[in-house]
């Protein structure tokens, strides 16, 4: 039995968006006023249009991904009486994308900004700290002598005489009527005589703007900061949009760094891992003095706790995480290999058992 994924041609993982598309790929394919008197398609376009109806809301999918066809008993997704019923429940996609029905947009209708999006790079040491910023973002401003309205002040916009102040013109095709943008005022409903003199009948002009950024410690690579109100302006007093900051933290040349916790690789001789001894280990600030205990073995990690990175919403600091790493010489003098190999000569005179030192 053909499945809903396979009417709409998507895999089981399709996202909704995925599933949209695949729909309406396939609606405008099938639909009846491309094929007239095409039994095949009409029947085909039903299909397809009662997968949607599955697929696209979530609840259906989950039952039916579990229960197939059984999840379904009494929902309504058995398809369609009519037509009327079919752009009825997906007008929607219909405006949207073949432009069927009415759009849900009038002529001057409201429409807040567009979000911006602009990177911030910091250090890790003012990741670790925060930082308080100025960045310079241009955007799209409403015009200050017309103020968003594109046309010159004291000049009023005449209504379109071609669709009547509507924004959309419409004609007949088979059993819909067919609405398009007014090819006269571009679906403003209102045609311009005098536009601005500052914007050019835009209604927006570029502008930058210094705005001061507090970034706050232990943000990591991928945070997002939002800055409510600083993106693009809205169309007819509509609100404008935001602003997101997109953090990356650079690479730092001494610490490795897993979410609050910072990794150091401290180099040490194997006569040091052997007796133990003391090494200065750099932080963030300072260096601090760390003792490694006799018998370490190379891999070794040692914890110096509240020395990482502060986690965001006033979480806890992260330690620092030594990480030893045993150095082999490469050029010895005749004394030290002579000493080396009176080491080995004690190692089998005494055995294994005293050279297992500690697990790392």
């Amino acid at each position: 039995m053909t499945t809903y994924y396979e009417i709409l041609e998507v895999s089981r993982e399709a996202i909704l968006e995925e599933i949209r598309t695949a729909y309406r790929r396939l609606a405008l394919k099938y639909h009846p006023d491309r094929n007239p008197g095409d039994k095949v398609a009409e029947d085909r376009f039903r299909q397809i249009s009662e997968a949607y109806q599955v697929l696209a809301d979530l609840e259906k999918r989950q039952l039916y991904d579990l229960y197939g066809d059984a999840g379904l008993v009494g929902l309504d997704v058995s398809g369609f009486s009519g037509f009327e019923d079919i752009f009825s429940s997906f007008g929607e996609v219909f405006e949207d994308f073949f432009s069927f029905g009415r759009s849900r947009n009038g002529p001057d209708r409201p429409q807040p900004g567009a979000d911006l999006r602009q990177p911030v790079v910091l250090t890790l040491e003012e990741a670790a700290r925060g930082l308080d910023t100025s960045l310079t973002v241009e955007r799209r401003v409403n015009c200050p002598q017309c103020g968003g309205s594109i046309a010159e002040p004291g000049r009023p916009r005449q209504t379109c005489s071609r669709c009547q102040g509507k924004g959309q013109v419409s004609q007949s095709q088979g059993l819909l009527k067919i609405f398009n943008t007014c090819p006269d005022c571009q679906g403003a409903g209102a045609r311009i005589t005098s536009p601005c003199s500052v914007c050019q009948g835009a209604g927006v002009i570029k502008e930058k703007k210094q705005i001061q950024v507090r970034i706050p410690p232990g943000v990591d690579t991928g945070a997002r900061l939002r800055l409510r109100g600083e993106g693009e302006a809205g169309t007819y007093g509509a609100p404008p949009g935001d602003l997101y900051l997109e953090v990356c933290v650079a690479h730092h040349p001494t610490f490795t760094r897993k979410h609050q916790d910072l990794y150091y690789r401290a180099q040490i001789s194997f006569v040091e891992a052997a007796l133990g001894t003391k090494v200065e280990v750099p932080t963030l600030t300072a260096s601090t003095c760390l003792v490694i205990p006799p018998g370490t073995q190379p891999g070794a990690t040692l914890r110096i706790p509240g020395l990482g990175l502060p986690g965001l919403r006033g979480k806890s600091l992260g330690d620092l995480v030594v990480v030893v790493d045993l150095q082999t010489p490469t050029q010895l003098s005749e004394q030290q290999k002579q000493l080396l190999q009176e080491f080995l000569r004690l190692k089998d005179t005494v055995g294994l058992d005293g050279f297992t030192g500690m697990e790392a």
